[in-house]
């Protein structure tokens, strides 16, 4: 019964890309018809062309760099704070009266608003845009992590106390903790991408490197195909941190097969 699974899997891998050749054919066409002005939308050979220049000039390594660099430290923090206190939200039920009001104050607030006041209290470097990240990634992390401990059936703690877990700590770090999980791996997922959209809108508002300060710095010069060259850099960066954020959830949520 695993066989025919496998060579679903297998030929997915094959189908996948089909569409997308698809498109970006139909997009040289339309490009190279004259239909449409260049400076509205360039050939995707022609961006496919400045994007290996920009790689082998190791112009987009050191952009790549910097925006990097800025997320995960934002990121980090976010899963530093969220996973903790969406904990104690979700265990405690005196604490929620106490912090929801300023969840439900904040959340609604979009992370590019924060982009000025960040600037103010940090200036152009690396904080500044580690506290926009942080501001877009920590709510769905928090959340869905107390809505995960908040989930946890009554069941599994009664049999765990039974079964001599009767500390606090203990239940939450052998319980509570693995029952949450795919729920606090969701949060971070969601906080993933949201915060990969923070580091681009923060970059192109105000920075010196990065892939987002690219963007506008191509609009100046009205370079559309490297434009385009960086926002294609952006989608695949960002592709490529799901698919290993769902590697990595595979991994630790195998015990779910």
């Amino acid at each position: 019964m695993g066989r025919p699974g496998r060579l679903g899997a297998r030929l997915g891998w094959y189908i996948k890309p089909i569409p997308i050749l698809i498109a970006l054919s139909a997009w040289e066409a339309l490009a190279r018809s004259g239909s449409i002005s260049p400076h509205m939308l360039p050939p995707f050979s022609s961006i496919a062309s400045c994007f290996i220049e920009e790689v082998v000039a190791g112009r987009m390594a050191i952009h790549l760099q910097y925006s990097l660099l800025r997320f995960w430290a934002g990121f980090l923090i976010a899963a530093l704070v969220g996973i903790p206190l969406g904990i104690l939200i979700g265990w405690h039920n005196g604490l929620r009266p106490l912090i929801e009001p300023f969840v439900g104050l904040l959340r609604p607030i979009p992370p590019i608003a924060w982009i000025p006041l960040s600037l103010l209290w940090f200036g152009i470097g690396l904080a500044s845009k580690a506290f926009v990240v942080f501001i877009g990634a920590v709510f769905p992390i928090l959340l869905n992590t107390a809505f995960g401990v908040v989930s946890v059936e009554r069941i599994l703690l009664e049999a765990a106390m039974t079964l001599g877990a009767t500390r606090e700590s203990a239940l939450i770090r052998k319980v509570v903790i693995p029952a949450a999980l795919p729920s606090i791996l969701i949060g971070l997922r969601i906080g993933l991408g949201v915060g990969w959209m923070c580091i681009v809108a923060a970059e192109m508002v105000a920075a010196n490197f990065g892939l987002g300060y690219m963007i506008i710095e191509a609009r100046w010069i009205h370079d559309l195909p490297l434009v385009m060259t960086y926002m294609l850099a952006i989608s695949l960066v960002a592709y490529s941190l799901d698919f290993g954020f769902k590697a990595f959830e595979k991994l630790l949520l195998r015990w779910k097969a």
